[in-house]
């Protein structure tokens, strides 16, 4: 057991507080998910960030928050919106730099038509690189200057490489790749997508980060890990080989399955 990797949670203040004794039992990674929306954002948020302070008191885990992502995609072809990507991107690295947190989630530009078009235009594909960039560009210096890594998660992808070549433009520590395993495997089985493992085994040790959530192929659905039909000792199986030690974050629609979760995996000899 002591070998097994560590789960951490994406959780809010609320199900922190609750779950408290559980994520500091083995100083378990945390996501907070209270600063995604643009309201948030935009108003008074450091009281938020005292009392997750206050909740992380012996908490020696690492720690971040799930970027904004609501309205709007990294690479927006509209100059006007792009400036608001550009501040909702360093609006959330401020949070990031107030809790001390080392990493910032943001979503992955490739859709499922993206797929099927980007070789439809000789320039589509250098071009999706080039609007991310436009975008991205402050935060990532940011994230570079506070010790943060932006890392992208699949949302639509179905192809698990075109999200790590474009983290890799960057030719920056500062962004990594993050995986959704509900976001794969709805693309696996509602697109025809590879399985959950090939977006372990496509990203390698860029791999940073890891949203853990049990679906069934059809829906993003966010069960309980083990209530789902992900193949795990797949995935388990492919992240074992990598060096990058990802945040391993357990995303769950119903937080209160946090701890069925980690007892499952236990009970498969999977994880802790």
């Amino acid at each position: 057991m002591a070998d097994l990797p560590i789960l951490g949670a994406a959780l809010n203040l609320k199900t922190l507080e609750t779950h408290r004794d559980l994520m500091l039992d083995k100083q378990r990674d945390l996501e907070l998910q209270d600063f995604v929306m643009a309201d948030v954002l935009n108003g008074d948020w450091q009281p938020l960030v005292d009392r997750a302070k206050v909740l992380l008191d012996g908490h020696r885990g690492r720690v971040g928050i799930h970027g904004p992502f609501w309205g709007f995609t990294i690479h927006t072809r509209d100059p006007d919106v792009r400036e608001i990507v550009k501040r909702r991107l360093l609006q959330g690295l401020e949070v990031c730099e107030a809790l001390g947190g080392t990493h910032m989630v943001v979503h992955s530009p490739y859709s499922t038509w993206d797929y099927n078009n980007l070789d439809n235009s000789d320039s589509s594909r250098q071009e999706v690189l080039e609007f991310c960039h436009l975008a991205m560009k402050d935060a990532v210096r940011r994230a570079e200057d506070i010790g943060c890594e932006l890392v992208i998660e699949n949302i639509e992808d179905k192809d698990p490489h075109a999200r790590v070549e474009l983290a890799r433009s960057f030719g920056s520590d500062a962004v990594k790749v993050s995986i959704d395993t509900g976001h794969a495997y709805y693309a696996h089985g509602s697109t025809g997508a590879p399985p959950v493992d090939y977006y372990v085994k496509a990203a390698g040790n860029s791999l940073r980060h890891v949203h853990l959530q049990d679906a069934d192929g059809y829906a993003d659905r966010h069960w309980a890990l083990g209530e789902g039909t992900i193949n795990w000792h797949a995935v388990f199986g492919a992240l074992g080989k990598l060096d990058s030690n990802p945040r391993l974050i357990v995303e769950l629609r119903d937080h209160s399955g946090l701890a069925t979760s980690i007892a499952n995996m236990a009970a498969l000899g999977l994880a802790q």
